[in-house]
């Protein structure tokens, strides 16, 4: 489709009511990249001795930890994984009390039930999607042991704050920086900052190993209980027993082992993060620049001083300025071909959490209100500039069709 043909889209019936969709194929709102030198990598480590357990994975973790600007960095078989050793090596127990936003991932609390530990749902600030530091300060108790920060669709929380608080009333912070490979805060990267920060590698994140995880940290002591915890708790790497045959489990632990396989792979995707986060970014230029002037539209939020990772472009509908709702839009969006989606029914909404801790509506009435209005847009280093100028002409499309 051309220029003149996506501007013409504008004014056309929407897909939804039987009109020509925007574009002909589905784009989906991400997907990963593999090309030939991930192949080859992968080939090696194939062709290689070890599969698992072998030297591959001790490079992806120094490479990784160079990265991010921290000491350590321990593999894990999914950021779900990194979530559940970060939580237990920070000394999460039963009834203690760990302080995140609701607006994740189902992991980011989860990991905290793994360990018998109790989520508290602190509101985030709607001006960027992310957990409010005041409301965090008002939600310490004295069973809180830690703040679970979850920097939402790569832009980073104020960690400034957040780090004032923890110092303060003596508590850990676990970053949930599953969306924020790359990202920085005041100069700093992300990966740097927390007592423990976790990152996965699922196939829409910014690099991938197809399954995988990552936990960095300055402790060594942290580092060290890391390793055990995702090999079973035995208190050597099957690389560094050479001269016994003693594997002796010193504490409980998970299989949690990511492979050399995999570590190949994210070695290689490393190498490109640079190239991907400014393709990234220069697509959420054109989404910022194409909807800022839209009153029926809210454009993802940013913040001066931080780097952005941009995983996702939250954008937020203006329900007041539309005749259609939330629910309407995206199905007329899909509709045009294009795969967007939502990040997230909030975790307390969810009936697991309802049943289980009589959370409701209510409890976190920014997030609720933010999570009603969003949609997450296609968004991956791919996209070439006619997939761009596709969505943002089925955005056009649709807001024009469903405006009051």
């Amino acid at each position: 489709m051309n220029e003149a043909e996506r501007q013409d889209a504008v004014t056309e019936v929407p897909a939804l009511l039987g009109g020509t969709p925007v574009r002909a194929r589905m784009l989906p709102y991400g997907r990963q990249h593999v090309d030939e030198s991930d192949i080859q990598a992968v080939t090696e480590v194939l062709r290689g001795d070890w599969l698992t357990n072998g030297p591959t994975v001790a490079r992806f973790e120094e490479a990784f930890a160079a990265r991010v600007g921290a000491r350590f960095a321990v593999a894990l078989s999914s950021g779900t994984a990194a979530l559940h050793a970060a939580a237990i090596v920070a000394g999460l127990g039963p009834d203690d009390e760990v302080i995140l936003s609701p607006l994740t991932f189902l992991a980011s609390a989860n990991c905290l039930l793994y360990c018998g530990a109790i989520p508290v749902f602190a509101d985030i600030d709607p001006a960027t999607l992310n957990l409010d530091p005041e409301r965090v300060e008002a939600a310490v108790t004295s069973r809180t042991k830690a703040i679970l920060p979850v920097h939402f669709a790569g832009l980073p929380c104020d960690m400034d704050r957040i780090r004032a608080i923890a110092q303060t009333r003596g508590l850990r912070i676990i970053e949930d920086a599953a969306h924020a490979l790359g990202a920085e805060w005041n100069g700093r990267r992300i990966g740097s900052l927390g007592d423990l920060t976790t990152f996965s590698f699922h196939p829409v994140k910014h690099i991938t190993t197809g399954e995988g995880g990552m936990v960095t940290t300055d402790d060594p002591h942290l580092a060290e209980k890391l390793r055990r915890f995702r090999n079973h708790g035995i208190d050597k790497q099957v690389r560094d027993r050479q001269a016994t045959w003693r594997q002796d489990m010193v504490t409980f632990g998970f299989n949690y082992r990511l492979t050399d396989i995999q570590s190949a792979l994210g070695i290689s995707q490393l190498r490109r993060l640079d190239a991907g986060l400014a393709r990234r970014e220069a697509i959420a230029r054109q989404y910022q620049a194409a909807f800022a002037p839209m009153a029926e539209l809210l454009p993802a939020p940013t913040l001066a001083g931080s780097r952005h990772a941009w995983h996702i472009y939250p954008l937020r509908i203006e329900p007041d300025r539309l005749r259609e709702d939330r629910e309407t839009v995206f199905r007329a969006l899909r509709a045009e071909n294009v795969g967007v989606s939502v990040h997230y029914l909030p975790v307390h909404l969810h009936p697991f959490y309802r049943e289980r801790f009589g959370t409701d509506r209510g409890l976190c009435p920014a997030a609720e209100e933010a999570a009603d209005r969003l949609l997450t847009l296609p968004l991956f280093p791919q996209m070439t500039d006619g997939d761009v100028a596709d969505v943002v002409a089925a955005v056009r499309k649709v807001i024009r069709w469903g405006r009051r």
